[in-house]
This record gives C-alpha cells, sequence and structure tokens, in this order.
C-alpha cells in the first residue's frame, strides 16, 4: 500500500507549509486524485484518518476531488474528459491522444489557523 507512504509525504508537506506561514493548526486539507494516478481514494483517506492523529492536521478536514482523464485529440484538436477509459477521441475515435489531466495527485490547497 504506497497510499501510507503518500499520506507522509502530504503530512510532512502540511507540516512545512504551517510552519512557513506561522500556523499552529491545519483545519482542511484538499487533494486531487486523477484517475490513473494508481492512488485508491478510500484507502488514501483512512490512511490519512489514521495518521494524522500525532500531526498538526489532527483536526483537519479531508477532501478528495477525483480527476477524470482529460485528452486533447491529435486529428481534430478536440480537448475532452473521457467518462470511461477507453482512450480514443469521442469526436473522431482516433487513438492519437495526449493525456493532459487524470494521471497526477496534487495537493490543492490548505485551510489553517
Amino acid at each position: 500500500m504506497h497510499e501510507y507512504s503518500i499520506v507522509q509525504s502530504l503530512l510532512d508537506s502540511c507540516d512545512e507549509n504551517a510552519v512557513k506561514n506561522n500556523a499552529t493548526k491545519v483545519t482542511k486539507v484538499v487533494v486531487k486524485i486523477g484517475v490513473m494516478s494508481g492512488v485508491e481514494a478510500e484507502l488514501l483517506k483512512t490512511a490519512f484518518d489514521t495518521f494524522k492523529e500525532e500531526t498538526i492536521c489532527h483536526e483537519a478536514e479531508f477532501i478528495i476531488n477525483i480527476q477524470q482523464v482529460v485528452i486533447k485529440c491529435h486529428n481534430c484538436s478536440k480537448e475532452s474528459t473521457l467518462k470511461e477509459l477507453e482512450y480514443c477521441c469521442p469526436e473522431c475515435q482516433s487513438t492519437e491522444l495526449d493525456i493532459l489531466d487524470g494521471e497526477d495527485m496534487f495537493l490543492m490547497s490548505l485551510e489553517m489557523e
């Protein structure tokens, strides 16, 4: 389960940001997880809730936004959000695509006091 190491890095980042901003606690953590990131949202939430207790995030609300796959077609130049993980352009059915979003996980925002 690599979600545990991801949470440790996330908590470290929250701590660093809190120190930089002279905050005494983090009240909300918002992340974006791409469907192709390989991160299981429920496992990540469980890991966060388990490990936050001894950190500056001990009272933090954890919000996960799921990012669908966004592609750009080489043939018709249309950008689309895929409803299913079928790698073809919904407009022209081409498989010559660039993936623009949906492969990564990002810390989007923190609320601190």
